[in-house]
């Protein structure tokens, strides 16, 4: 798995840019503000079709731009392969290729260009609220699995229509006659999500715990649990035991969601613990534990997505080193001798033994 080259044109600061890149270490250097990010952003939205900052795809689209056109050639499943997209500043859809043919989904482009990421926000993950943790998940899953790309894209449907006619029914109270039928539909998709997390986070939770012992020298047990609802007693159970499940908790909480007008119950509140040998890791632990068991987390990650692809995920490190002690940024680095990798720095002395160099000025390549 290697990107060959990137060309970009009015995307973000980037007016134009062609880069191309080692097949190892390639260290983005520059001051705040001028375009590290941004170049990482665009490497993550070409393998996955989603960016980890933008909610709307004109957000990525050069100020005054109309549209904004990405390029890159990937070494991957044994042969040279093209991806390109090309996103509009207005409410136009945006055009995916691949190797010159258009396409009509990300989905089709599944396993071309894998990635993981790892920003200081992720160093934290497990000290904030669910929905930070939630998103670490779905980001992973939807890379692994395009089916539950696909899962997820309509639960969120469902649930935003279930959650206007919650909202809306006191003034029209007709809407409540529809509201099993959505009741109904988004248990049965809510269970596909929570098979696919229950096993995803299990094989994550092993994976992490590998890395966390060698971290840790073995002096902390690593482990991490998965939370669905309450009535989810078993959630390898098979889909149609898991709707049932989903459905009795829902009807629970029917009375409270008509009074209260707000969706209260489903997988969209789903959240994962991490504890060191018992001890529940968002309560009471250090700083430090917490930074070593979000890394061990993306090293966990990463490994997942190899086993899968047969090949290593580029492995993209945005400015999170700077963020470590000494000891975990050799952890990281140790672990990283295989495999392509960018890595975002503010210091341009700091890192420039590990590999390619390139500074990046206002959106340029000095």
């Amino acid at each position: 798995m290697r990107l060959l080259d990137l060309q970009l044109r009015n995307f973000r600061n980037y007016e134009e840019l062609n880069l191309s890149f080692e097949p190892g270490v390639n260290l983005i250097v520059g001051n705040n503000a001028q375009g590290k990010t941004n170049l990482l952003e665009s490497i993550s939205y070409l393998g996955s079709g989603k960016s980890f900052r933008a909610l709307k795809q004109a957000e990525m689209v050069r100020f005054g731009a109309d549209f904004a056109d990405m390029e890159a050639n990937v070494f991957a499943q044994g042969r040279q392969q093209q991806l390109r997209y090309v996103l509009f500043s207005g409410s136009r859809p945006r055009q995916i290729y691949r190797n010159g043919a258009k396409k009509k989904s990300a989905a089709e482009l599944s396993g071309v260009l894998p990635t993981v990421l790892f920003c200081p926000e992720d160093l934290m993950v497990l000290k904030t609220g669910a929905a930070a943790r939630r998103r670490l998940g779905d980001h992973a899953l939807c890379d692994l699995r395009p089916n539950y790309d696909a899962a997820l894209t309509e639960y969120n449907r469902i649930l935003d229509q279930k959650s206007r006619i919650l909202k809306d029914h006191f003034e029209y109270p007709h809407l409540l006659e529809v509201l099993p039928e959505y009741n109904t539909r988004l248990c049965q998709v809510g269970a596909l999500l929570i098979s696919y997390r229950a096993r995803f986070y299990d094989s994550l939770g092993k994976a992490a715990a590998q890395y966390h012992d060698r971290f840790s020298g073995g002096a902390e047990e690593f482990r991490l649990q998965y939370k669905t609802v309450s009535t989810v007693s078993d959630p390898f159970a098979p889909v149609q035991q898991l709707t049932q499940d989903l459905l009795d908790h829902q009807a629970s909480h029917h009375r409270a969601e008509i009074e209260s007008g707000q969706c209260l119950t489903g997988p969209h509140k789903d959240d994962f613990t991490v504890t060191l040998s018992g001890i529940d890791l968002k309560a009471y632990g250090s700083q430090g534990q917490t930074r070593t068991a979000a890394i061990s987390l993306k090293l966990a990650q990463r490994e997942l997505m190899a086993r899968e692809w047969g090949e290593e995920p580029v492995l993209l490190l945005d400015d999170v080193l700077s963020e470590l002690d000494q000891g975990r940024q050799d952890f990281i680095l140790n672990q990283i001798t295989s495999g392509q990798v960018f890595i975002t720095c503010c210091e341009p002395g700091r890192f420039t033994k590990l590999g390619k160099t390139i500074e990046i000025e206002k959106g340029k390549i000095i």
